[in-house]
C-alpha cells in the first residue's frame, strides 16, 4: 500500500452504505465520501500541480474530510486552517506556503486579509459540483510516491514564526496500521472525534476509521464547555472509542459530568497532548471500569505518538503514569547532554526517535529542520536521522519510559536546577491538587503555581514540605475554577503567565 487513498477505496468497497462521518447536521457514507472526494479532486487536477499544498478553510465538518480527500486524489496535500486564528498569523503561514490555493466554504475575508489573492480562493460547493476522470485520477495516483506529503500541521515556533511540519503517506500508513491492531480499532467502533482538524490528534481519528471502517462522529467544539450536552451526545451516537487530549477528558471530570450520565458505549479511552492527572484518570476509571485506558505520547514531528502505555495497574495522585513502550517500527531512546545513550533506571535524557513515522520536516523551513532532525549521534556508519523531542524521559524500575518535563521547563533558582514538572507532581500528591501547572517568573524570579483543587496555600505547603525540599516550593498560589487552555487543549502557560504578570503591576 503506497497510498492513504486505498483505505477509503477499500473501505467505500467492504462498507458503500454505512456512516463514515458524521457532524451535527451532515453524514456521508463510505461511498459518498469516495465520490465526493473524487469529483473535487478532478475539479483541483486542472489547477494545483502535485505535491503543492492546497490549504482548507472550513468549519470541522464532514464536508472538510471531503475536501482532504479530494486534495489527496489530485496528488497535493492540505493544511487546515484555523478560521479564528489572527491575520497576521494567517499570513505568515500562507506566506510559508507561497501563496496556495485555498478551499473554503464560505466568503473568506480573513484569508485576504492574510494576503491571499481572491483568485487563490475557491468555493467548496463548486470543486464538488465537477464530474469525476478516473483517467486523469489514475495518471496522477500513478506517478505518485509513498513519501509524497499528506498533511501539514503548523505549530507554534520558537522564532514567534509558524513551522509546518509535513508528514508523508507512507508514514501515516506506517503508524495508522500499528495503531488500530494494538488498540483493537475495528469497523464496529464509533470514535467520537474532539480534536481541532489542525491538531494531530485528529489525524488517529480520521485514519483510523478509513482504514478500518469505523464511524467518526465530529463533536462540536462547544460542547466541551457544557458536560451535559457531550454526555449526551456520547450516549445518543454510541461512541464507543474517545482520542482526545488530556484536557478534553479533565473538563469531564473536573465538572462532575458523570454524575449526570455515564456514555456506557466508551470502551476505549486513549489520550496525550500532556500529563494525565491521576485524579482525573481515576475518576474516568471508577466510572468505565471496563475500559481500555491508553496514555499515547509523541509530538506532531513523529506522525502523532511514537510510545503508548495501556493502564494495567492502579495509581495515586502524584504517581508517575508512563508513556511506555514505543510503537512497532520506532526507536525511542535517551540521550544525555554529553549524547550518550542512557538506559539506567531514573537517570534522565532527551527523548530521541527514528524510523519511518517522522515527518518530512518543516515545509520552506530548511533551518529549523536541520536543527531538529539529525543524524544519530550515536551511528557513525550510515545516515540515521533521528528527530530530537526536546522533552526528558527516564526509565523506571520495572524498565517502562516515563515523560519528565520539557527540557525548556528546566529552571535556576537559588542556585539549584528544578524541573517544575516535578512541582507539579508534588502538589497532585498533597491531595489538595487535582491539577497543577507551575511557571517561573523571571522579573520576579518567583516559582508561580496555577492549580485547581480544594486546598489553600497553607495546606499545600505544609503538605509539600514532606515531599520537597524548601527551594522548590512556589513562591506564589493562584488558585483558578479552571485553568485557561489553548485551542489545541493543553495548558496556555502563556495565558498564566501574563495574567499573573499584569496582577503584579
Amino acid at each position: 500500500m503506497t497510498n492513504v487513498l486505498e483505505y477509503l477505496e477499500q473501505s467505500a468497497e467492504k462498507y458503500p452504505e454505512k456512516t463514515a462521518f458524521a457532524d451535527e447536521e451532515n453524514s456521508c457514507t463510505w461511498q459518498e465520501l469516495k465520490e465526493r472526494a473524487q469529483r473535487i479532486g478532478t475539479s483541483l487536477a486542472g489547477k494545483a500541480a502535485p505535491g503543492v499544498p492546497v490549504a482548507v478553510w472550513m468549519e470541522k465538518s464532514v464536508d472538510a474530510i471531503a475536501a482532504f480527500m479530494g486534495i489527496v486524489y489530485a496528488g497535493c496535500f492540505y493544511v487546515m486552517l484555523d478560521k479564528n486564528q489572527p491575520s497576521q498569523r494567517m499570513k505568515q503561514i500562507l506566506d510559508t506556503l507561497e501563496q496556495p490555493f485555498v478551499i473554503a466554504d464560505e466568503k473568506a475575508a480573513k484569508i485576504t486579509e492574510g494576503g491571499c489573492q481572491d483568485k487563490q480562493i475557491l468555493q467548496y460547493k463548486a470543486l464538488e459540483q465537477g464530474n469525476i476522470d478516473a483517467e486523469v485520477l489514475t495518471e496522477i495516483r500513478k506517478n505518485g510516491t509513498d513519501v509524497m506529503p499528506l498533511y501539514g500541521i503548523f505549530t507554534s515556533g520558537s522564532t514567534g514564526t509558524p513551522k509546518g511540519v509535513v508528514v508523508s503517506h507512507r508514514s501515516v500508513l506506517d503508524f495508522m496500521d500499528y495503531f488500530t491492531d494494538n488498540f483493537g480499532i475495528t469497523s464496529e467502533d464509533v470514535i467520537g472525534n474532539q480534536a481541532p482538524f489542525d491538531f494531530d490528534v485528529s489525524v488517529k481519528d480520521i485514519y483510523s476509521a478509513l482504514k478500518t471502517g469505523a464511524t467518526v462522529q465530529l463533536i462540536p467544539k462547544r460542547m466541551f464547555s457544557f458536560p451535559t450536552q457531550l454526555l449526551d451526545f456520547l450516549w445518543e451516537r454510541k461512541v464507543t472509542t474517545l482520542i482526545w487530549a488530556v484536557s478534553a477528558l479533565c473538563m469531564v471530570s473536573e465538572l462532575k459530568g458523570f454524575t449526570y450520565r455515564v456514555p456506557e458505549s466508551v470502551h476505549k479511552v486513549l489520550f496525550s497532548g500532556e500529563v494525565m492527572p491521576i485524579h482525573h484518570l481515576n475518576i474516568w476509571r471508577s466510572y468505565l471500569p471496563n475500559a481500555m485506558y491508553v496514555n499515547l505520547y509523541g509530538p506532531t514531528e513523529i506522525t502523532c505518538n511514537c510510545t503508548y502505555y495501556i493502564v494495567d495497574r492502579e495509581f495515586a495522585p502524584g504517581d508517575v503514569l508512563p508513556i511506555g513502550k514505543p510503537f512497532q517500527n520506532e526507536k525511542v531512546f535517551l540521550l544525555d547532554e554529553q549524547d550518550k545513550l542512557v538506559e539506567e533506571p531514573n537517570l534522565r535524557g532527551e527523548i530521541c526517535v527514528s524510523g519511518t513515522a517522522l515527518s518530512l520536516g518543516y515545509y520552506n523551513n530548511e533551518e529549523q529542520t536541520r536543527k531538529a532532525f539529525v543524524q544519530n549521534p550515536l551511528n557513525c556508519r550510515y545516515q540515521e536521522i533521528i528527530y530530537r523531542t526536546g522533552d526528558l524521559g527516564y526509565y523506571n524500575e520495572k524498565k517502562e519510559l516515563c515523560y519528565a518535563t520539557r527540557k525548556d521547563f528546566q529552571i535556576k533558582h537559588m542556585g539549584h536546577r528544578i524541573e517544575l514538572g516535578e512541582i507539579e507532581q508534588a502538589m497532585e500528591k498533597t491531595g489538595e491538587v487535582s491539577r497543577a501547572c507551575c511557571l517561573f517568573d523571571e522579573d520576579s524570579r518567583k516559582i508561580v503555581a496555577f492549580y485547581e483543587g480544594i486546598g489553600e496555600k497553607r495546606a499545600i505547603v505544609k503538605e509539600l514540605r514532606k515531599i520537597i525540599p524548601p527551594f522548590m516550593i512556589p513562591n506564589a498560589f493562584c488558585k483558578k475554577d479552571g485553568l485557561p487552555l489553548t485551542k489545541n487543549g493543553k495548558i496556555d502557560r502563556a495565558a498564566l503567565k501574563k495574567s499573573y504578570q499584569e496582577e503584579q503591576q
